[in-house]
């Protein structure tokens, strides 16, 4: 019971450096298709990568949440040392998640021309959207595997490897955009077929490395036979966390619907800064990660003080970050926009628009940290009830009520989400505060323990 703050830290450090170096390569590359496609396309191409990234990015976010339950539970079997339970929890997320690969693809295909309508995309942008959405949802297999591969070796602490697979991906992706997008002309299906291509080359690499190193665990035939049990907890923690994660990113695309509805310039602009938003909130990704990880193995362990430590240092690391971050970005929003687009209008609203979005991750970074914890305890469920509060009752209407009554400015529908992002903070100090009672109990009867067998 004895508690070390450097082993916290150091291990906090093994498992985030290459975790944020990982999604950081993942949001150049995604960026690196805005940014190639404004080189060479006009602003319906633009417009066409960003609507169809944003509704990628929900289906990535919503399956790398749903994985997230098989990080969970490979970490509790690690902290537990049961390396029988590792070897089935893999072998039927594998199971799992080949069966919901070819289903989400088949809906997603089926549904192609109306999720386009849906998004409200200006008539200028509709051909390219479509293009880049059905080779992007014609890839959705390699998208799952490449998620499922990484919640693996991040459930067993290894955040480095799945780094070098991202690397892979992300030199493909940008060497592939080039060739298809400059050279090719093939505008937003260029860097679409880019994306998929990398994201398959990348699986192929990963797969044939867990086939070659020794992970310390054999995965035998009968462990593949469908275990309700394992599913059952799987989809208990995935499952909530999967649609936070959805509904969270539905509220953007309504944001981003409202824009669209606006006109061709503020959709623009509010696409471009969606882009530009995912390296503010890096650090925050990164530091629920490390949390749910680390925290599950932890408490596997029955190691709780190491894990609310591991939770106060990723709150205290994520609020300085955040608010160096905010303060930026009030000084240097055009100059930053201005990089992905030359037209002057979409420069100004994108900068409105990234001033006061800017100030969600501060907040956000406070109760990214804390559903990180709450996954680790698998009380996921909180985590999807604070963001579904914060979405209802503010992101969203907020958002709606500013695009109508602030006609020359996209200030305050930036300001949206860091109105639900506070209401989501004061939801998990409450839930936090009842947990930590419980907690304290189970610490109590550690200490007795200890005590007991220690006179023995």
């Amino acid at each position: 019971m004895n508690y070390k703050r450097k082993d916290v830290l150091k291990k906090m450090a093994l498992f985030s450096i290459p975790y944020l170096i990982s999604i950081l390569m993942q949001a150049l590359y995604g960026m690196a298709d805005l940014f190639i496609v404004g080189q060479f396309n006009g602003v319906e191409s633009i417009t066409g990568v960003s609507i169809g990234s944003q509704v990628m990015h929900m289906i990535t976010v919503m399956i790398i949440g749903l994985a997230m339950g098989t990080t969970v539970l490979i970490g509790k079997a690690v902290g537990s040392g049961r390396k029988d339970e590792e070897a089935k929890i893999i072998a039927n997320t594998v199971n799992m998640f080949f069966i919901f690969s070819i289903i989400i693809t088949i809906i997603l295909l089926y549904f192609l021309k109306s999720i386009v309508y849906l998004m409200s995309t200006p008539k200028d942008a509709i051909s390219e959207t479509i293009h880049y959405l059905r080779v992007c949802f014609l890839g959705i297999p390699f998208i799952v595997s490449y998620n499922v591969i990484s919640s693996i070796f991040r459930g067993k602490g290894d955040s480095k490897t799945p780094m070098y697979f991202v690397a892979i991906a992300c030199v493909s992706n940008i060497i592939l955009d080039f060739i298809l997008i400059g050279v090719l002309g093939m505008g937003a299906m260029g860097a679409a077929l880019g994306t998929v291509l990398s994201q398959a080359v990348s699986v192929i690499v990963s797969i044939i490395f867990m086939m070659i190193k020794d992970m310390g665990i054999k995965v035998k035939k009968s462990d593949f036979i469908i275990n309700n049990r394992i599913i059952k907890e799987l989809l208990k923690t995935g499952v909530p966390i999967s649609l936070q994660d959805g509904f969270i990113q539905i509220s953007f695309l309504l944001i981003s619907l409202f824009a669209n509805l606006r006109g061709i310039e503020d959709a623009a602009a509010v696409g471009i800064v969606e882009k530009i938003i995912g390296i503010l909130f890096l650090v925050p990704s990164t530091m629920l990660s490390t949390v749910s990880a680390l925290s599950a193995q932890y408490l596997g362990g029955k190691r709780i003080i190491y894990a609310r430590k591991t939770l106060k240092y990723a709150i205290l690391l994520c609020f300085s970050f955040c608010l160096i971050s905010f303060l930026l970005m009030q000084f240097v929003a055009e100059d930053i926009v201005g990089l992905f687009t030359s037209d002057k209008m979409v420069i100004i609203k994108g900068g409105q628009y990234m001033r006061g979005y800017a100030f969600d991750c501060v907040l956000a970074g406070i109760h990214f940290c804390f559903s990180g914890y709450f996954f680790a305890c698998k009380k996921s469920f909180l985590s999807f009830f604070h963001n579904c509060v914060s979405i209802i009752c503010a992101r969203i209407p907020i958002s709606y009520f500013a695009s109508i009554y602030f006609k020359d400015t996209l200030f305050p529908m930036g300001l949206a989400p860091a109105v639900g992002s506070l209401i989501s903070v004061i939801i998990c100090l409450i839930a936090y505060k009842f947990i930590k009672k419980d907690e304290d109990k189970l610490i109590k009867k550690e200490l007795l323990k200890e005590k007991i067998y220690g006179k023995k």
